[in-house]
C-alpha cells in the first residue's frame, strides 16, 4: 500500500513539474514576443522622430523662398507639434484608443507635409535648391522607413496575438495578464488625397 502511494506521489510530482515547466515555457515565449512588439514599436517611433526632426529644416528652407505661403508653413509646424506631443509607451500599446490618437496625429502631419510639397511646385527656384532637394530626399526616405517599420510592427503584433490566443497557451496568458495588442492601421481618411488650394 505504501509503495503504491509512493508511486502515485512520484507520478503526481512529475506531472506538477511538467505542467509548471510548460507554463514557464509559454510565459517566457509570451515575454519574448511582447518585447519584440515593444522593440518594433520603438523603431516606429524612431522613424517618426526622424521625420519630425527633418521638418523644421524643410520649413525654414521653404520659408526663404515662399514667404507668402505662411498658412501652409504654420499648418505643418502645428501638425508637427501635435504629432510629437502624442507619445505612446509600450504599455499603452494594449490600448487601441491610444494607438488611434497616435495614428491620427501622424496622419495629420502627413497631410500637412503633402500640402506643403504640393505648394512647393509653384516655386521652380525652390525645387532646384540643393538644400531643399536634400531635405525632400531625406523626407521621402523617411516616409519609406515609416512604412517598413509599421509593417514590421504589425508582423510582431500578429505573432504575439497569435501565440496569445493559441490553446492551451491562452490559459497561461490569461493567468499572467498578457493582453492582445492593437495593429497599426490606416486612418479612415487615408484613402482620401489631401486637398490643396491655390
Amino acid at each position: 500500500m505504501a509503495r503504491g502511494f509512493l508511486i502515485a506521489l512520484v507520478v503526481l510530482a512529475v506531472l506538477v513539474v511538467g505542467v509548471v515547466g510548460w507554463a514557464v515555457s509559454v510565459n517566457n515565449q509570451l515575454v519574448r514576443l511582447d518585447q519584440d512588439v515593444n522593440e518594433k514599436w520603438a523603431q516606429v517611433q524612431n522613424v517618426y522622430q526622424r521625420r519630425a526632426d527633418l521638418i523644421p529644416n524643410l520649413v525654414e528652407t521653404v520659408k526663404g523662398f515662399a514667404a507668402q505661403e505662411r498658412t501652409v508653413l504654420e499648418e505643418v509646424t502645428r501638425a508637427r507639434a501635435s504629432a510629437t506631443s502624442v507619445q505612446l509607451t509600450p504599455q499603452a500599446l494594449n490600448d487601441p484608443k491610444a494607438l488611434e490618437r497616435f495614428q491620427a496625429a501622424q496622419s495629420q502631419l502627413s497631410g500637412a507635409l503633402s500640402r506643403l510639397l504640393v505648394t512647393v511646385e509653384r516655386y521652380p527656384e525652390l525645387k532646384s535648391n540643393q538644400n531643399f532637394l536634400a531635405l525632400q530626399t531625406q523626407l521621402e526616405g523617411t516616409e519609406n522607413r515609416i512604412a517598413v517599420e509599421r509593417r514590421r510592427f504589425n508582423e510582431a503584433v500578429r505573432g504575439y496575438n497569435t501565440r496569445l490566443k493559441l490553446f492551451p497557451g491562452s490559459v497561461v496568458a490569461g493567468m499572467t495578464g498578457f493582453r492582445p495588442k492593437a495593429f497599426f492601421e490606416a486612418t479612415a481618411d487615408a484613402a482620401t488625397p489631401p486637398k490643396v488650394k491655390f
